[in-house]
């Protein structure tokens, strides 16, 4: 380990912490996980031995205070968000939040502003376009290995947000809460589309609640919710060219990830038989006229060059959020921006805002 790592603090112990964030940077030389915090001592106590991490602490304020941490990542559920990140920004540390920043556009537009303005470094957690098949994928139509972008158009059906769920997160059946199929992997991969291929011009978009009525697993009680479950848009690329976007939740058969980029000179196709905790990265299929396989899609395999992590071992999901780490390392070392950061959080926010005003604005 450098004797400069960055040594960082973690708000959280769920599941998104233990199978991601902490394998994760104990991949990365350039971090330390130093400290960990959970609304119960126990728990933060119990992934302080698991892990190894020397202090666990019941206050996050604690954790955010404590002199060792440089880096705060702040990994609770979305409601929760905003105050441990002001408070780790007042307190001059640099910050991490996973996806979404926060639950409403205008607070996480305050968060950057106050990031910005108290010169903290700041990291969201949309580390999918850190893949390296979307790295390969992007530089390959910036390469013009498809000609002009004539339509692009991605499809991701999960079996995640079902119409029963646990009684711990039931939290999400509160559409306000922010954490539903359009917020989550909408904006995970509106973001990774729009990286390959340019952002959005404009679009129409039509958003369906198909499970009105959800169910606590261990109880039974049923409660109302307007969280949507399916979502079709289309629209401009600022480009050049048409998009189109379907994101469905609560699959019984997961269809996975599709994303299909066609244009004047070649096709490229990106597919994942799962959207998340995939083990596997995307596959990169093509076809133009110099690929010398006819007419038909052939596996394009990603250079190594795309795959610089020291430890390739764990699921590509959780290297994904390694690469987005080991960008923020750079970041901090070299004064770059290559981490996606609170800007990009508030961008996404911004597109789900015109998605849901689309929908609601829509007539037949």
């Amino acid at each position: 380990m450098s004797a400069q790592a960055i040594r960082v603090g973690i708000i959280g112990t769920g599941f998104w912490a233990s199978y991601g964030h902490i394998p994760a940077l104990r991949t990365l030389p350039e971090f330390e996980v130093v400290a960990v915090s959970a609304r119960r001592k126990e728990s933060a106590q119990q992934a302080a031995e698991k892990f190894g991490i020397p202090h666990a602490y019941e206050d996050a304020h604690d954790l955010i205070k404590d002199p060792d941490v440089d880096l705060v990542a702040v990994l609770t559920p979305t409601s929760q968000r905003v105050p441990l990140v002001k408070a780790a920004i007042e307190a001059s540390k640099d910050v991490y939040s996973e996806w979404p920043l926060t639950t409403r556009t205008a607070d996480s537009e305050e968060l950057l502003a106050l990031a910005e303005a108290k010169g903290v470094r700041h990291v969201v957690g949309l580390q999918r376009r850190q893949g390296p098949a979307v790295r390969y994928a992007r530089d390959l139509v910036a390469q013009g290995y498809v000609g002009d972008v004539r339509a692009a158009r991605v499809s991701v059906g999960v079996d995640a947000f079902p119409p029963v769920m646990p009684e711990k997160v039931a939290w999400t059946f509160d559409a306000d809460a922010f954490t539903h199929v359009l917020s989550i992997y909408g904006g995970h991969f509106l973001d990774v589309l729009f990286q390959i291929v340019g952002p959005p011009k404009n679009l129409t978009a039509l958003t369906e609640t198909q499970f009105p009525e959800l169910t606590v697993l261990e109880t039974g009680k049923t409660v109302s919710s307007a969280k949507p479950d399916e979502v079709m848009a289309i629209g401009a690329l600022e480009n050049g060219g048409l998009f189109s976007v379907q994101l469905e939740g609560a699959q019984k058969f997961p269809t996975g990830l599709q994303i299909d980029i066609t244009g004047t000179e070649g096709v490229l196709r990106l597919t994942n038989d799962r959207a998340f905790e995939n083990t596997e990265d995307n596959t990169v299929h093509g076809v133009n006229a110099d690929s010398g396989n006819g007419s038909a899609l052939a596996v394009l395999p990603v250079p190594e060059k795309y795959r610089s992590l020291p430890d390739a071992s764990l699921d590509e999901s959780v290297q994904d959020l390694a690469h987005l780490y080991a960008a923020f390392a750079r970041d901090k070392a070299n004064g770059t921006t290559e981490a996606t950061t609170f800007a990009d959080a508030v961008r996404q926010h911004h597109l789900i805002d015109r998605i849901q005003r689309s929908s609601e604005q829509f007539s037949a």
